[in-house]
């Protein structure tokens, strides 16, 4: 399988081989939306709550004789029957457990199936790395402007790179259609949530032996 690298000016420089077993693998759709759907699960955190009738304020008495008054029997104004009253029912945002188990082996297999997607419909770029001395947002705006010159506007993009290269993720963190991301992170929602992937040559290695240790 071989790739266009693509240099700094965002022209074509060379062509190298990616690995099959990352960038060639069979689609399942329903395995990927599976996997997919967990992660949003495990992201979400739940917020609502609402009180019995052991948890609200007030009802210390009985609101009124049990019999004589020609009214219905009550206990207290805790009761749910009561505006102001106990939730019977309602959400509990203790009690409730979101997790949903992925496991790993499945998890990895998702997110080369995406990869294998990507690169068939032509949205994953591959460029020679980049070495900053200093931070240069101006200089990676202009990279990511030669490198879609072909879009008439610039689509959400995200960026794989070595957490050790600090001065490119400062030069590029402030692009608001960049999303930037260590490979040692790489994340499945991310790169269906961007429409294009770009990769530095030299992290290749490192996201083979992540997806295929």
């Amino acid at each position: 399988m071989k790739t266009s690298v693509y240099n700094l000016k965002g022209e074509r420089s060379k062509e190298i081989e990616l690995p099959e077993r990352t960038f060639d693998k069979k689609f399942n759709n329903n395995l990927v939306y599976q996997v997919y759907t967990s992660f949003l699960s495990n992201r979400r955190k739940p917020i609502a709550f609402t009180k019995d009738r052991s948890e609200v304020r007030g009802g210390g008495r009985k609101p009124w004789a049990q019999k004589g008054t020609g009214r219905a029997r009550h206990g207290s104004i805790r009761s749910p029957l009561w505006k102001g009253g106990g939730v019977t029912f309602g959400p509990r945002a203790k009690e409730v457990n979101l997790k949903k188990k992925v496991n790993k082996k499945i998890r990895k297999d998702a997110i080369k199936m995406v990869l294998s997607q990507k690169f068939k419909e032509g949205e994953i770029k591959i460029i020679e790395e980049i070495n900053l001395k200093e931070q240069k947002t101006k200089l990676m705006d202009k990279f990511f402007k030669n490198l879609f010159k072909k879009e008439k506007k610039l689509p959400s993009i995200l960026f794989l790179i070595d957490a050790k290269n600090r001065a490119l993720n400062k030069s590029a963190k402030n692009l608001s259609y960049v999303k930037i991301m260590n490979v040692e992170n790489v994340d499945l929602i991310e790169i269906l949530n961007n429409k294009y992937l770009v990769i530095s040559e030299n992290i290749l290695p490192i996201l083979e032996e992540k997806l295929n240790q």
